[in-house]
């Protein structure tokens, strides 16, 4: 099992080079950062952690301008969006920001993606509530014809358009893998629908044995192998070497802990772990 970091890119937070050295240094797999592009200031959808919204949710800084900053100063470290709101983003821009990425981290790139949970902000998008799943699998699936083809098009009924020459083309094959954020048995069958990974949160679950058989049998129904979908749990519950360990025997392939934002506690946080890169790998 492989054990990634994310942190709240915010600028009263560590930076993410920084932390992306930091992580480097540690021994750590990969880096992800969130992202919010805006939050609306009257809103009625609620926060699905309970009460207020966390101040860094108002904060955080763009993920991919902070991940090629992370790139710089890194060699091996993988970047991840964790995750990137597809709804909020033009699909033929998006493609091209994933594909520079991947290209200037010589194919370290992870794409972590969802549909997002808050109403307001995809509409100020352009994208309403009850239509972001299926505006997110159309924009995914444009971004592979873009990827994929010297000349992609793609009509569907969120997206549409005519022959297009974009690049650069990803340095991964056929491109980064996409990691879907969902934890209900829909997300499931969506990730075998059109993504290479899943991605839930551990306190949305239930029963995590329970929700990998059930994705590997979606697999298998599907024609897929289940072995090519892989699997990524956030750890919003916290974390501690026992805990880290249980996920270790669940054979899962990556964990990924919460870190806290201010820069020496940050920093503390990856060095309490660190040995247990060593200790799962």
């Amino acid at each position: 099992m492989d054990i990634g970091i994310m942190t709240f890119n915010t600028e009263y937070g560590i930076r993410a080079d920084h932390m992306a050295r930091a992580l480097e240094d540690a021994g750590y797999e990969s880096f992800w950062l969130p992202e919010h592009t805006h939050i609306p200031a009257e809103r009625r959808t609620p926060y699905p952690g309970g009460g207020d919204l966390p101040r860094p949710y108002y904060h955080v800084a763009d993920p991919f301008i902070s991940l090629g900053v992370a790139a710089a100063v890194t060699k091996r470290l993988k970047l991840a969006t964790g995750i990137c709101l597809v709804t909020e983003r033009d699909p033929i821009v998006l493609a091209k920001e994933v594909a520079t990425l991947d290209m200037l981290s010589d194919g370290r790139f992870l794409f972590g993606i969802g549909a997002g949970w808050n109403a307001e902000e995809m509409e100020n998008h352009g994208t309403e509530f009850k239509t972001r799943f299926k505006v997110m699998r159309e924009r995914v699936e444009a971004m592979k014809e873009i990827w994929l083809n010297e000349q992609a098009s793609y009509h569907g009924d969120f997206v549409d358009f005519e022959a297009i020459i974009s690049y650069p083309k990803p340095v991964q094959a056929p491109h980064p893998p996409i990691i879907f954020g969902g934890a209900t048995a829909l997300a499931r069958q969506r990730v075998v629908d059109f993504c290479d990974g899943w991605m839930p949160i551990d306190v949305l679950l239930d029963d995590l044995p329970g929700a990998i058989a059930d994705l590997q049998r979606r697999a298998e129904a599907a024609g897929r192998d289940p072995n090519s979908i892989s699997v990524t749990v956030f750890a919003f519950d916290g974390a501690d070497g026992d805990a880290i360990l249980r996920y270790n025997d669940l054979d899962i392939d990556r964990l990924v802990l919460i870190a806290p934002r201010a820069r020496d506690v940050a920093l503390a946080f990856v060095e309490r772990f660190a040995e247990m890169n060593d200790r799962v790998a």
